[in-house]
């Protein structure tokens, strides 16, 4: 289960605490706080009270954020990757219980110290979606989550970067990729053309948020969703995208459509795919075709 940080929704730290508390046994990841959004010192005491309290359960994800949100609240950093990096390496000496003495680009550290480091080492995830970041992520984490929006070709080109970044770095172990994605399934054949629609409008509102990028570039769709941009917001994108992004971009239709779909993920190099389920009318036929789907992945 994973936990979204999308800022202005529900925080993804009190989030996941919520949903440890709540279950005995699944793994629960926050995907992800932005790496501007807490100093990570302060990040690093949230993750050892989780991960303490939950052992071996808790997956974070740290990221760069959604530019648009972070600029909102004046976050905007002139190094974004040094920031990501200073966090990554931070919150990993403080867990560990080391002493950080450090100024660096993003955050100073003088003398700091968790009084609650974390015996079992806790896995961290990065959010990113450029080849810097996708070269940091295979030096220094443990995984990627790959952002909801994510076609089949992006994952296929991170997970041999990852490999690629990870074996320049020395590391023998697999950094693991989990991919989010929205999703909207039906049992029911009449409904199909409805999980579309629906979809649809989801995809449009995260397209504008993003914006051109790695992912769009993967398929080639950064000019045209440029243009749409530049005429509006979600409300263009909806109006006028192509039909065939809602295919490339989410999951959606049947339940034969949507397993085919993640068995392509997993094929691509993903180990693990996230499904952020999309609900509109008929909300338990929606949950109840997602769980029987993800009953048929689940080890």
């Amino acid at each position: 289960m994973w936990l979204p940080e999308d800022y202005f929704f529900l925080g993804g730290v009190a989030g996941a605490a919520l949903a440890l508390g709540a279950t005995a046994r699944i793994p629960v990841g926050i995907g992800v706080v932005s790496s501007v959004a807490r100093h990570p010192a302060l990040l690093a005491m949230e993750i050892s009270t989780l991960a303490r309290a939950h052992p071996g359960r808790l997956i974070p994800g740290i990221g760069h954020g959604v530019p648009g949100w972070t600029g909102q609240m004046g976050l905007t950093q002139r190094s974004p990757m040094s920031a990501l990096r200073e966090t990554l390496t931070g919150v990993r000496a403080l867990l560990n219980g080391e002493t950080v003495d450090a100024e660096g680009r993003f955050a100073t550290f003088r003398q700091v110290a968790i009084a609650h480091p974390v015996p079992d080492r806790v896995p961290l995830f990065t959010g990113v979606l450029g080849d810097k970041g996708l070269e940091l992520t295979g030096r220094l984490a443990d995984g990627l989550l790959v952002s909801a929006l994510a076609p089949v070709e992006y994952v296929r080109s991170a997970r041999r970067k990852l490999d690629e970044a990870a074996r320049a770095a020395g590391r023998d172990e697999r950094i693991a990729i989990t991919v989010l994605t929205a999703a909207n399934v039906t049992r029911d054949p009449g409904q199909v053309a409805a999980t579309r629609k629906a979809l649809k409008t989801v995809l449009a509102f995260y397209l504008a948020a993003t914006g051109p990028g790695p992912l769009f570039d993967a398929v080639g769709a950064n000019e045209q969703l440029a243009d749409l941009l530049s005429r509006g917001g979600p409300e263009v994108v909806a109006a006028e995208m192509p039909d065939s992004w809602i295919d490339v971009f989410g999951i959606v239709g049947g339940q034969d459509t949507a397993r085919a779909r993640i068995e392509d993920y997993l094929d691509a190099g993903a180990d693990n795919v996230a499904i952020a389920t999309v609900v509109a009318d008929g909300a338990e036929e929606t949950v109840a075709a997602v769980g029987e789907l993800t009953g048929e992945f689940t080890h």
